[in-house]
């Protein structure tokens, strides 16, 4: 019987299997870069709102706190949007006749919310909570970026789950007391700018992170560079006291440990934080429910 097909098939047969293979590879990396791309986080992208807001201008001109249009960013899970009224109270004084910001007195003078674009939108399934990052010590600059720099607000970072276990695995290279939540251009802990930092006992009702108290300048300049330094608190008496005994109280000493590195400062806010493991952090449960 006669070979139907030519010897030549095997090689084609071969280097057909070669092709596939290749042309499978090649569309799985396509498609992993493709949904880590900006077409699809959207991030770095510019969403059109009906007022161009602008934060630059607003917090780095004008000094103003996030907590004044965010005001329950500590409280709640969302970090809210601010009424027409908040706008109102500057803008019923300032800039009362100018055309961009229309929508915002026709909202005012009807009673209708003005209608944002959300840029930083989570899928429906993901639970995030503002207000437990904000008090176990992650700055708003950590999430949304230079805040404080945006002419027109838009997505720093990619917001996937990726992005989120990275943090979620080693939290310490991001945390910072919360005294520097709002600070944009908190760089952390380093040779160049140390941060000394106490502990206290944790009070029943009040965050964690409350415990721990931080300052940028040298609690005790005397300390030298010593990696222990003490604050010593005088009491105060009350002058019209007159009925109390004069003895002297004793001086409390508060004990600041300095740190230059991210890496150390972390650690110590972890602890004092009370901050979960890794492992519990990475569970599903955590942003699932």
């Amino acid at each position: 019987m006669a070979q139907i097909f030519d010897r030549s098939s095997n090689a084609l047969a071969r280097a057909s299997l070669v092709l596939t293979g290749l042309i499978v590879i090649a569309l799985g990396v396509t498609l992993d870069q493709l949904q880590r791309s900006p077409w699809v986080t959207r991030q770095g992208q510019r969403a059109d709102q009906p007022v161009p807001f602008s934060h630059k201008h607003h917090v780095e001109g004008l000094g103003l706190q996030c907590q004044y249009c965010h005001v329950s960013v500590e409280k709640s899970s969302y970090a809210g949007i601010p009424p027409t009224r908040t706008c109102m109270n500057c803008h019923s004084q300032i800039w009362t006749n100018a055309n961009l910001l229309e929508p915002v007195r026709q909202s005012w003078a009807t009673g209708e919310s003005i209608v944002w674009t959300k840029v930083h939108d989570l899928p429906d399934f993901v639970y995030f909570s503002h207000e437990i990052h904000v008090n176990k010590g992650l700055g708003c600059s950590t999430c949304h970026g230079r805040v404080d720099e945006m002419p027109i607000m838009y997505e720093q970072n990619t917001l996937q789950m990726e992005w989120c276990l990275n943090c979620h695995r080693n939290p310490k290279v991001n945390l910072r007391p919360t005294s520097e939540i709002y600070n944009m251009a908190w760089k952390g802990a380093s040779e160049m700018t140390p941060v000394w930092c106490s502990a206290s006992d944790v009070k029943s009702g009040t965050p964690t992170a409350e415990s721990v108290n931080c300052t940028t300048t040298d609690p005790n300049p005397g300390a030298g560079s010593s990696e222990q330094a003490s604050l010593h608190l005088i009491p105060v008496v009350n002058a019209q006291t007159t009925d109390a005994p004069s003895s002297a109280q004793p001086a409390q000493t508060t004990s600041y440990t300095k740190f230059t590195s991210q890496e150390a400062l972390g650690d110590f806010l972890v602890q004092h934080y009370n901050i979960r493991s890794p492992r519990d952090l990475s569970s599903c449960e955590v942003c699932h429910r």
